[in-house]
This record gives structure tokens, sequence and C-alpha cells, in this order.
């Protein structure tokens, strides 16, 4: 009988742990996230994580169901977690931000619920999103793997205590939202100047030219840091997530043969 009762909590816990995906959204306070677990996981394998900030008056409904997003992650092995914004949107402007906390307590439960690769976290943000993805690892990132920031930055003189082990960044020449922030004398590199001071980098290389679909060509440059990597992808588009990018960074972070979509 109390083998019967032990397995009856254990199922009831673990369907409590999991039932809150797609477009269920997951408590966390009085605030919520949406998941979103991968392709053929046998709901054991520890997954890693990527924490994605959505845009300027979108939820994490939107996230879970984006192709350019949730695409990537489904097909690989990858848990896609989508905290949503108060009013649409994240608070980012200024340290000690009230989204930094809540992020982190969205990190916790998950955890608790899923068997997680704690060395794979990834945080990832579009538009305001990457300016919020930015915040966050720029104050409690120290266990971050990675950034993948779409289309949006920091300041560049912004002070970090923290910074991911791995800063990739993505932005468009022709952004007329978020516009390309240009250095001092047009340096097309400074997207990425305050990681690079933060984290003790060398010269860059450029490594080429890359596409994931034949209408948009993407420029990678990278830098080899005392504490960590840089990249940097620019192309001659606007404000927009290219396709396959966050695809081909989780392909590399991840030792993955890259792979469309």
């Amino acid at each position: 009988m109390k083998t019967l009762v032990a397995l009856a909590a254990f199922l009831f816990a673990t369907t409590q742990s999991y039932a809150c995906t797609g477009q269920t959204p997951c408590p966390v306070g009085d605030r919520s996230y949406h998941v979103l677990e991968p392709d053929g996981w046998n709901g054991e394998t520890p997954l890693p994580v990527l924490l994605h900030f959505h845009g300027w008056q979108r939820q994490g409904t939107l996230i879970v169901q984006h192709d350019r997003i949730a695409g990537a992650t489904e097909r690989r092995g990858v848990l896609l977690v989508a905290p949503n914004g108060n009013n649409g949107t994240w608070t980012f402007r200024t340290a000690n931000s009230v989204d930094i906390p809540f992020a982190r307590a969205v990190l916790d439960d998950i955890a608790a619920r899923y068997p997680i690769d704690a060395d794979n976290i990834f945080v990832s943000g579009y538009s305001y999103g990457a300016r919020m993805a930015w915040r966050f690892v720029c104050e409690d990132g120290a266990d971050i793997a990675a950034l993948l920031a779409i289309s949006g930055a920091l300041p560049q003189s912004t002070e970090c205590p923290t910074h991911p082990r791995n800063a990739r960044q993505v932005y468009g020449f022709d952004d007329t939202v978020l516009r390309f922030p240009y250095g001092p004398n047009g340096e097309t590199d400074h997207p990425v100047a305050l990681w690079r001071n933060t984290m003790g980098c060398g010269e860059g290389e450029v490594i080429g030219e890359w596409q994931q679909r034949s209408f948009l060509t993407l420029t990678r440059t990278e830098w080899d840091c005392a504490e960590g990597r840089v990249a940097l992808d620019t192309h001659p588009g606007g404000h927009f997530i290219p396709h396959g990018w966050i695809a081909r960074q989780l392909d590399e972070l991840l030792g993955l043969p890259n792979s469309y979509p």
C-alpha cells in the first residue's frame, strides 16, 4: 500500500512539474513564463536551456511558437524558456532591474521542474529583449554559458560586474528601430566593445561570410579573450531575427553539425 501511495505521489509531482508547457503559462510569484520542451526528449536527459526575452509588446506565447526561436531549440534538444515582461516590456535601462531577480526566479523554477544541464544555460533576446538579456548577464551572468543578442545592446559604457563565458551579437547596418551602434570613429565592431573590454579580448579576427538563407549574408568577427570569447555577426538588413541565426549559435555552442533549420 505504501508503495502505491509513493508511486501516486511521484506521478502527481511529475505531472504537476510538466503541466505548464507551450501556451499554458507557468506561475512564478505574481508573474509567469512559458516553456517548450525539445522534440523527442526522453524525460530524463539533462537539458540545455535557452532563456529568451521577448521584444516590445510581445509575450512568451509568441516565443514558444516562433520558428526562428522555438524551431531552433526544438530540433537541438534545448529547453526554451520565455518569461513574460510586465506590460509587454522590460526594465533594462539602469542597474538593479526588477526583471533580474524575476528572470533568476524563472531559472530556479525551471531547475526544480526539469533536469537541467547547468553548464549550458544560454540567455537571448530580440530588440528590447536583447537589451534585457544584456542587463541580465551584466549583473547576474556568472553562470551563463552564452549571451545571444539580436538587434539590441546596452550602451557600451555600462558597468558590468559579471559577464557570460561567451557573448554573441547580431546587428543589421540598416536597423532603423534600434540603430546600429557605430563607434566614435565609425567603428563597426562597437556593438560588442563592452564585452571585449570586460572580458579582456585581443585583436578581432574576421572569420568571413556565412548564410543560412541565400538572401542574407552575414559577416562574422571573433575575439579570443582572457575570460571567454566574443563574436559579432553583421548584415546589411534591418531590425529582425535573421533566419537560422539562433540555430547556428546553438549548433556551434553545443558542438553540433551546422544545419538549417
